[in-house]
This record gives C-alpha cells, structure tokens and sequence, in this order.
C-alpha cells in the first residue's frame, strides 16, 4: 500500500468516526441539543454533520482515484461487441468485428453484400432506406380543387421507440472486469496464515510460520437468448435492426446485472454475493436507536476489521434509501440536506448504488476490488434462416450469447446488512 493511500484512508476513517459520535450523542430522536461532538445552534449542529458527510464523500472519492491509479497497469482491455452473421443457404457464420461501423446493420449489410439502396419501395413513392429523403412525383394534371379529403396525406411515424419499463443495470458498474481464455477460472486461496515472528535473545528459538493455500474454481457461465422475426420485418423496417441490437443484447446484461447478486451457484448459474460462502453478515440491533445507517457503519467495520478490506460500495434497495434520505432531526430539518438540494449518493462516503434485485431490507457493503466478472467471450450476435423450418417460411432466428465467470476472492470482504 502506498504512503499516500494509507494517509487518505486515515483521513476517511477519522471523519467517519466522528459522524457516528454524532449519530450515537443525538439518540434515536436526533436531538442536536445532545451532541457535544461539534457546537452551536441545532441548526447549525445539524450543518456541521452534512459537512462531515461532505468530507467523506470527498475523502472516499480521494481514495478511490488513489487505488484506480495503482491498479491501472493491471487493468484488463474493455469488452468488445463480435457479431457473426450468416448469409442465408451460406452454412458458415461469417465472423465481423464491428469496429468503424455504425452499428450491427451496418456491418451486416456489408458482410452479407446487401445493397440497402435495393431495398427502397418500388412504385411512384420512392424513399431512400435510411429515410434522409422523399421524392413524390404526382404526374396529376389539376383541373379541378384537390384537396386532402380527396388524396389523404401519408402519416409517418417518427423514429423515436419508447422502451418497456425494466430494471436498469446497476450493480457491474460496481465489479472489476477482467477476461479468461478458459471454461473455468482457478486460482489459489490463503485458507492457512499462522505468524510466529518474534524478538528472539540470542541462540534463542525462532518462531515458526505457517502458510497452507486451497484452490478455488469458479465455472464460466453462459447467458443466451434469442428471437425469431420475419424477412419483412427486417427489410421493410429499417429501424428494427437498431432496436434489436440494442434490445437483445440489454437483456443479457440485465440478467448478468441480477446473476453477480442473487446467482445460485447450481449450474448452469452463477454464484452471487448472496449465495457465497463464508461472507459476513450483520443484523440492524433491535434497540430503538439503532438506525439503518448505524448498521451500515458496523458492517463496514466488519469489511475492514475481519475482511481486513477497506469498504469502496454500497448496495442497496431503493425504499430503503428512502428511510435514509428522508431522516429527520427531532425539530424537523432533513439530516442529508434540504428537499430542494440533490442530496448525498453516498453513505459514510461510500457512493452507493441503488437496486431493486435486492429484497428490500437487505443491503450489502464490500470491498468490491477484490471480486472480479472475468468474460470468457463477450456477447456474440449470431442469425441464420436454418432454424426448423425457417427457409421456407422466409422467417430468420437471432441468438445473442455470453460466456463469463463471476469471482469473489476474498469473501470476508463481502457483508450482507440486514437493516
């Protein structure tokens, strides 16, 4: 650890310590008159603990540029999007790195060596197939008033599709990514640490050391759907292809999203930080004073004390936040800041993120450097008209697929918080 890390995480831990003097002193009430920790007004005792928090966050954000530049020279290359597309009666699946195109269309029709140009509608209304513009020649000679209840005019859609409501992805911004070139990932574990080193007089006996390693494997998994859709529908629409690859690819995220919490283990699942073994837990105290946000102290105290980690994140329920944000002095001032400020999207200086995988109840604080979501193959696109009986039918299949290892190394590192 470098001296510079090391000073960040003392200053962050003396101001959280003094937040939670501030939080014990008020009581369950969150009467300032009892806090002796700061001075004044309860106004403005209450002021001095939203700049605590202020510091903090500012603290934390220090420490995580500080560790993101340490760990920079290991970090792995970004995920890439491979999509492979194969011509209809081609039988091999041509492999297209979809680098310089617009999107996936676009590189489809160049590896297919479709001409989009071909597609336009035949007849006497022509439009070009991106729909940049509209040639309309009447070739009507007008010898008495036209108007539109003789000739409708046509009524185009906009371009614009409004997406079904869905859980948003917001837990693997939070988890290191890595890659692997195997079916599974192994790695050994320190499950022995026993140290002996001691002053010793001389010819004295030294002590002895020892160190026991187990190793641990944790199997790439495979997250796959796929949808079938019409000839016309590709040809004739042309923003469906834009949707689809946006949509079908979305959706295997959001199920890795959900997977890295609450995965079983069970093939073909992966193991999710609730399904570990051996990582912590901590229940909210049932004495009335206790508040959620004193658990969430406590476990952090668990990460750094029997993790030996230093907490980076927290994951929580919406409606638990809520209880949070809306906590209130005993005079009636918000403890986070007035309504019309944004307020805090941190806790004790940890940024948090907010997710409804979770039950609510539930939150998890952790060191999250030390779990890891190593890709075996990034998501693969792949659509063919071999599919059944599909040929005939003039009907293609799409299939989007990945294969990817969730790892906890330290599972010490990891508590689940009931609040």
């Amino acid at each position: 650890m470098s001296a510079k890390l090391k000073e960040l995480q003392g200053k962050l831990a003396k101001s959280q310590e003094k937040m939670g003097k501030i939080l014990e002193q008020a009581g369950p009430d969150l009467d300032f008159k009892k806090v002796t920790e700061v001075s004044g007004s309860d106004s403005e005792k209450a002021a001095a603990f939203r700049a605590i928090n202020e510091e903090c966050s500012v603290a934390q954000k220090e420490v995580d540029e500080e560790r993101s530049n340490i760990s920079a020279k290991e970090a792995f290359e970004k995920r890439s999007l491979i999509a492979k597309v194969a011509q209809p009666g081609s039988g091999a699946a041509k492999e297209v790195e979809v680098k310089g195109e617009k999107n996936l269309a676009d590189a489809m029709f160049k590896h297919a060596d479709i001409d989009p140009e071909s597609l336009r509608t035949d007849g006497r209304l022509k439009a070009a197939f991106w729909n940049k513009e509209v040639e309309l020649p009447l070739g009507v000679t007008m010898k008495t008033l036209m108007d539109t209840t003789a000739w409708v005019p046509e009524t185009f859609r906009t371009g614009k599709v409004v997406d079904k409501a869905a859980r948003p992805i917001q837990v693997t911004d939070l988890i290191p990514a890595g890659q692997t070139g195997q079916a599974a990932v192994v790695y050994m574990e320190e499950t022995t640490l026993t140290e002996n080193a001691a002053e010793i007089a001389e010819a004295g006996t030294y002590g002895e050391n020892a160190y026991a390693l187990t190793e641990r494997s944790e199997t790439v998994r495979k997250i796959a759907a796929w949808l079938p859709i019409t000839d016309e529908q590709l040809e004739d629409v042309p923003q469906v292809r834009g949707y689809i690859n946006q949509r079908l690819p979305m959706s295997l995220r959001r199920r890795l999203d959900g997977q890295i919490i609450n995965g079983s283990g069970i093939s073909p699942y992966l193991t999710g930080i609730l399904n570990k073994a051996s990582i912590q837990t901590h229940v909210r105290s049932s004495v009335s004073g206790d508040k959620p946000v004193d658990a969430l102290y406590r476990a952090m105290r668990k990460v750094r004390v029997t993790g030996r980690a230093l907490p980076n994140g927290i994951i929580i329920h919406p409606e638990d936040f809520e209880s949070i944000r809306l906590m209130k002095t005993n005079d009636g001032q918000y403890v986070w800041g007035h309504p019309a400020e944004a307020g805090p999207e941190r806790i004790w200086g940890l940024p948090i993120a907010q997710s409804d995988i979770l039950t609510a109840g539930t939150a998890i604080v952790a060191d999250f450097s030390y779990s890891e979501l190593a890709e075996r193959r990034g998501i693969v696109v792949k659509m063919t008209d071999a599919h059944s009986t599909y040929f005939i039918e003039g009907k293609q299949a799409i299939r989007a697929d990945m294969r990817a290892a969730f790892l906890i190394y330290r599972a010490a590192a990891f508590v689940a918080v009931t609040l």
